[in-house]
Formats: structure tokens, C-alpha cells, sequence
């Protein structure tokens, strides 16, 4: 286990500590948070190992902020940028334990209380992230435009997240129907009556339906701008569902036994043949090219 990980796994611990001394109903939302910051921070990890240590860093939807406070432990100044955005009301608490606690214990990233459409800093940060977020954005457009601009030259922003190009919808494990409008005609009541879901009218509203098709015709107009995709990172995400229980319990039974067999079987050692616009996980780096490279 890197160095990385082991001090992200000590964070979490304390501050699941806090929560359950504070609030302890927050435990189960916490758990799950706490999963993804774990997440985050190794998917982050080679990007990170590039930059300096006090490297300047943008988190984009940094919810429950874990994973920022976590970053300003490990000595890079992390700017979080998280509004309270549709179905997402219950993060408001939460966050408040976590920056509190880690104002206490000096490392509070950074917070900017704005969605990314309206961030207007220009040429501020040497790498920015985000995990699972762009697909709950209001204006993808205008999102990686922007977060495009407050990036230094050669810097990178790095996302991940569903790819709505794929016959699937994670959040509530329904098959899609060629557009949000019909999936939701045909699935109303499912997505609407969700129990399992906070919100789940809220949650459906702030769906982007972003896909890899959609992120390169917006960075194609982008000037000095250039985009890849990573096509490998859905085996760890097939690995990640038999092996993370609390991803795991958000999965679909048919689902799970269906990447079981697919697993059993070593299929999943061809996800590189599958192309990244049909991929249904998006692994999406946006680089800012230098400016003689734009010329």
C-alpha cells in the first residue's frame, strides 16, 4: 500500500470518529463518502506524483470535502469548489464536520461556495480534479471551459465519471433509451418512486447526460486545448464492484452477477478494445497545451 494511500486510509479513520461523537445518523452517509475519497486519491495518484509538493489544485464538486482536506494534510494548496446542488442537500452537515475538524487540525482546503459554471479564475492551477461530478453539472460546456481557463499552461484537469453514450444509468441502475426525455417516460415510476434515494427527483434533474462525443466537440472548439480518454480505467471499476462492498451495495444484483461471470471468465482483460465513446466509464484528462504549442 503506497505511502498515499495508507495516510488518506488514518484520515478517514479519525474523522469517522468525529462523526460518529457529533453526529452518528451521518455514519452510513459518511461510509459512503469516505469510500469515494478513498477512490479518488489513488485515482488521482499518478497525477499528483508530477507535481510539487505544494503544487496548486482544484477540486471541482469536492462534496463532503474528504478528499480536499485530506490534500491540504499532504501539503498541496487545494482549493474545493462545491456548491449545494440538487439532491444533494444532505452533504451540507456532513461538510461542516469535516472542515471544522480539519481547521482544528490545520489542514482546511480552500472553499469556494460557487458552481464551476460561474468560476472565473484565470491560470491559477497546476492540475484540478473531479470524481463522479461532471455528470450532475448544470453546463458541461461551460464547466470545462472554465475550469479549462483557471488551469497554468501544461496543466491538466482529470475526471471521471458515466458515460451516458452507454445503455446504463449508475445512480439508478436502469437502462437508458436513447435520450433522458424517453428513459424518463419509460422508467418514471422507478426513477421518481426510488426508495433507496435521497431525493431521487432532484437527483434525476441534475443528470447531464455527458458523454465522450460531447466532451470532444466541446474541447474541439476550445482554442489550445487538447483532450484524451483512458479506456483501461473500467477494469478497475469492474474490479472495484466485487471487491468494494460499499460501492458494491449501490450496484444492481443482475449487474454484479453479470461482471462475476464476466470476471470469471478474464473478459474483462479486453476492455482496451472497446472504444472510449462507448466505454461506460469516462477517464477524461483536458490539458491546457503551452502557448508556442498553440501557435
Amino acid at each position: 500500500m503506497s505511502k498515499s494511500i495508507k495516510d488518506i486510509n488514518q484520515w478517514v479513520e479519525v474523522l469517522r470518529n468525529e462523526v460518529l461523537i457529533k453526529s452518528p445518523e451521518l455514519l452510513e452517509i459518511f461510509d459512503v463518502y469516505s469510500t469515494e475519497a478513498k477512490f479518488g486519491r489513488e485515482f488521482i495518484s499518478e497525477s499528483l506524483d508530477k507535481l510539487d509538493s505544494n503544487a496548486s489544485i482544484l477540486e471541482v464538486g469536492a462534496g463532503s470535502v474528504i478528499l480536499s482536506s485530506q490534500l491540504a494534510r499532504e501539503g498541496f494548496k487545494i482549493t474545493a469548489l462545491e456548491p449545494i446542488g440538487f439532491g444533494f442537500s444532505h452533504f451540507e452537515k456532513l461538510k461542516s464536520i469535516v472542515l471544522n475538524f480539519a481547521k482544528m487540525n490545520n489542514c482546511l482546503p480552500k472553499i469556494l461556495e460557487i458552481p464551476a459554471e460561474k468560476l472565473a479564475l484565470i491560470e491559477r492551477f497546476d492540475f484540478a480534479f473531479s470524481i463522479n461530478v461532471m455528470e450532475h453539472v448544470g453546463d458541461v460546456n461551460e464547466v470545462i471551459k472554465n475550469v479549462g481557463m483557471s488551469l497554468k499552461e501544461s496543466a491538466s484537469y482529470k475526471f471521471i465519471c458515466p458515460n451516458y453514450s452507454f445503455p446504463y444509468e449508475p445512480h439508478f441502475n436502469i437502462p437508458t433509451l436513447f435520450s433522458k426525455t424517453l428513459t424518463e417516460k419509460v422508467f418514471s415510476k422507478r426513477i421518481h418512486d426510488a426508495l433507496d434515494i435521497d431525493n431521487p427527483t432532484e437527483l434525476w434533474l441534475s443528470l447531464s447526460w455527458i458523454s465522450v462525443l460531447r466532451i470532444r466537440k466541446i474541447v474541439s472548439v476550445l482554442q489550445g486545448f487538447k483532450v484524451d480518454f483512458n479506456k483501461n480505467t473500467l477494469e478497475v471499476m469492474i474490479l472495484r464492484t466485487m471487491d468494494d462492498p460499499q460501492f458494491s451495495m449501490r450496484r444492481s444484483i443482475w449487474l454484479k452477477q453479470l461482471l462475476n461471470v464476466f470476471v470469471k471468465l478474464g473478459l474483462h482483460k479486453l476492455i482496451y478494445l472497446i472504444p472510449s465513446e462507448f466505454n461506460p466509464v469516462i477517464d477524461c484528462t483536458v490539458t491546457k497545451l503551452p502557448s508556442m504549442a498553440r501557435m
